[in-house]
């Protein structure tokens, strides 16, 4: 990759200078480092492959959500730190690189490399049980419920597949028959495509498969922007 322009990263509260870089792809090296890190997520794997991370993951990660900024937003790059402190599982590293547009609103886009691959979407993710309550109330209004089907189905039919935090049980004031029962089950609205390792994944090309995936996602965005609205 070849330096472009220098721009600002943000991690954390700390605001970094770094360099731009025209993205040229995910190399084979980015998906192996992954798988590697996953048989031995240790603090010497990732010291003795850090540069690794760090030129196949990192930068062109970077690099992409970079060319995309201008139509879809500034994109956050996820620490490849775990939060440890809390969880049972102490291994210290996340096994995939991910970055999201719209981080605290609960609607943007999505973008993730690992072991399997590449990983691209977005969707609505509740802050908040008034999101949710809102949310199920655009569901469930014919109008409105209606046309987010129809957006789930033409996701689908795209190769999306539709993630919700569904409620093992119906919600709470919703017969069990509703026509839209399955959508009222979520809490929230997530589109993912797995594309995993195609050949245009190392290539240029890529930029233009996720852009692609990203406006597939669009409408879907558009309609929780306008019937639930940010967290």
């Amino acid at each position: 990759m070849r330096v472009r322009s220098t721009g600002l990263s943000r991690s954390g509260n700390k605001c970094e200078s770094r360099a731009v870089t025209t993205f040229a792809g995910f190399s084979d090296r980015a998906v192996a480092f992954y798988a590697d890190l996953a048989a031995n997520n240790t603090r010497e794997f990732w010291t003795a492959n850090k540069a690794i991370y760090e030129s196949e993951v990192r930068d062109p990660m970077r690099a992409l959500v970079a060319e995309l900024e201008s139509e879809f937003g500034v994109a956050k790059l996820f620490r490849p730190h775990r939060d440890t402190r809390f969880s049972k599982d102490k291994t210290p590293y996340k096994t995939g690189q991910a970055a999201l547009v719209g981080e605290g609103t609960g609607i943007g886009y999505y973008l993730a490399i690992d072991s399997r691959g590449l990983s691209v979407g977005g969707g609505f993710r509740a802050h908040s049980p008034d999101q949710v309550a809102r949310y199920r109330s655009a569901v469930d209004d014919d109008a409105t419920g209606d046309k987010v089907s129809d957006l789930v189905e033409a996701l689908r039919a795209n190769g999306f597949d539709i993630e919700g935090e569904p409620l093992k049980t119906k919600p709470r004031g919703y017969a069990a028959d509703h026509p839209r029962i399955e959508l009222l089950r979520c809490r929230s609205l997530m589109a993912v495509r797995v594309f995993g390792t195609p050949g245009w994944l190392a290539s240029p090309n890529a930029l233009g498969e996720v852009r692609d995936a990203w406006h597939h996602v669009t409408p879907l965005n558009e309609w929780v922007a306008a019937n639930i609205g940010p967290a």
